[in-house]
């Protein structure tokens, strides 16, 4: 590089140092006589060409990065249409699926009542806001660097500090009544912000399209899953709820294998983490069905007076669904992109 402008500038400075007589009398002798030859070779032959090839330089890199920037667009299309088919691919699939082999007989009261519609859309509305604090709670502590100080810390302290903090602030919440509306938000917030505190590692490390994907894909699977629900037989998937609990067991015992086993079973460390990954997304996805079911159950029972509507405590049980089944998924993209390099 340093080669090149040295070449390129010495006609330049040269031309500074000769006095302005002999600048000018080869410009005259260029304009008025085509027979000086060596002054016209000694400009032109060196200043010209690479005036010529510096704009050819600047307009070749100009247009290169110009098509680099067309094809990076159109990946990112592309990749923005294929997220949305294998998303909307994911809805239908476990619609039709989970209609099919669990779902033939549908509710017999002609549809869903007004009260259940509001009761579900209510508990939905406070979902949707519970995940998005979660998610800039998440954000803030990267960027404050709090994130990276948890991690450094003894990982058992955090591990049960934070799952102390976490079922305190849930029961807490779900104890007080719905009419205290400031310290059960707050309550509410906190618990919230103690799920922040699990995902936001996931924000420092894993790339954002992924993150993107895995939402997607989440919301796909449990809307889905919401409709079959929403539109199943009154109270059918009610009684799943002890098994379900069963497979959450085994799911978090698969969980702790990897602190637990030597490196050296790696056959029985692959079989833990299967059940980890697609034996928990079988389980919450389950429990987003039973979730569904008993939001319904309890706005019946709040229209009959018999209990309070408390559409707060009826998204914890979603928004833990939900960050399972986020986890698991951002798990399995960000291995089958490790496998792809």
């Amino acid at each position: 590089m340093s080669f090149t402008f040295t070449l390129r500038h010495g006609p330049a400075r040269l031309a500074q140092r000769l006095p302005k007589s002999a600048l000018q009398t080869p410009i005259r002798s260029f304009q008025h006589q085509a027979g000086s030859k060596t002054t016209s070779s000694f400009f032109t032959s060196r200043i010209v060409p690479t005036a010529s090839r510096s704009a050819f330089g600047k307009s070749g890199s100009a247009r290169f990065v110009h098509d680099r920037v067309i094809v990076a667009q159109q990946a990112a299309r592309s990749s923005r249409t294929r997220q949305l088919l294998v998303g909307g691919a994911i809805f239908g699939g476990t619609l039709v699926a989970i209609n099919a082999v669990f779902n033939r007989e549908t509710r017999e009261d002609g549809g869903m009542p007004v009260f259940e519609r509001e009761y579900l859309n209510s508990t939905f509305l406070h979902t949707g806001l519970g995940i998005g604090i979660i998610a800039l709670t998440a954000r803030q502590m990267v960027r404050t660097g709090f994130v990276y100080r948890l991690m450094v810390t003894n990982p058992w302290v955090v591990g049960i500090g934070g799952l102390a903090l976490s079922f305190g602030t849930m029961i807490g919440t779900r104890s007080i009544s719905p009419d205290n509306y400031i310290p059960k938000y707050a309550l509410w917030t906190a618990f919230n912000a103690t799920q922040a505190a699990f995902v936001a590692p996931l924000l420092a490390f894993v790339p954002m399209p992924i993150l993107a994907r895995a939402g997607l894909y989440t919301v796909a699977m449990m809307g889905a899953l919401s409709v079959v629900g929403a539109t199943a037989k009154q109270e059918k998937y009610l009684y799943i709820g002890g098994p379900l609990l069963a497979g959450a067991a085994i799911v978090a015992v698969s969980g702790f294998a990897p602190l637990l086993l030597p490196v050296t079973a790696v056959r029985t460390l692959a079989l833990t983490e299967s059940i980890w990954l697609y034996g928990g997304l079988a389980v919450f996805g389950g429990f987003t069905l039973y979730d569904i079911q008993k939001i319904l159950y309890h706005a019946r029972l709040a229209e009959r007076g018999v209990m309070r509507r408390d559409p707060v405590n009826e998204s914890i049980a979603l928004e833990l669904d939900f960050l399972n089944i986020f986890i698991r998924m951002v798990q399995i993209l960000s291995a089958n992109q490790n496998r792809k390099r």
